[in-house]
C-alpha cells in the first residue's frame, strides 16, 4: 500500500477499511480480516492495524466479538457514506471551486470532464 505522508497511517488504514464496505467487500454483521492478516497485508506493524481498529470501533464503524474478531456495524455503510459526504461538501468541493476559479474553468468544462470520467468507469 502506498501512503501518503500527509495524513497519519493509521488513519489511511481505516479509510481503507471504509472503502471495503462502501464497496462491498466487508459486509455488515461480518467478519473482518485479523490485526495480524491486516498488518501483513498492508505491511505496517500489528500496532497500527490496532490504532486502526480503535479508531474505527470509536466512530461506530467495527465492533469487537471478544474472542471471535472484529465485525462490520450494521449501519457502517451509512455512517461512513455521511461522514464522507459531509467531508467532501465541506472541505472539497471549496479546494476545486477555488482551483477552478484561478485556471478559469467554467462550470461547463467541469460537468464534461465529469461525465466523461463516468463513460470511461462505466459508473453511471
Amino acid at each position: 500500500m502506498n501512503y501518503n505522508t500527509n495524513l497519519s497511517i493509521f488513519i489511511q488504514i481505516a479509510d481503507r477499511i471504509c472503502d471495503r464496505v462502501l464497496s462491498g467487500e466487508y459486509l455488515p454483521d461480518v467478519r473482518i480480516p485479523s490485526v495480524r492478516e491486516l498488518s501483513v497485508e498492508m505491511e505496517v506493524n500489528p500496532n497500527t492495524v490496532m490504532r486502526s481498529f480503535e479508531w474505527l470501533q470509536k466512530h461506530e464503524i467495527i465492533y469487537n466479538k471478544r474472542g471471535l474478531g472484529y465485525f462490520v456495524s450494521s449501519d457502517a455503510r451509512k455512517k461512513i457514506s455521511v461522514t464522507r459526504h459531509r467531508t467532501f461538501v465541506d472541505e472539497i468541493l471549496p479546494a476545486v471551486f477555488k482551483e477552478m476559479v484561478l485556471l478559469n474553468i467554467g462550470i461547463d468544462e467541469l460537468l464534461n470532464a465529469y461525465t466523461n470520467y463516468l463513460s470511461i468507469n462505466k459508473l453511471s
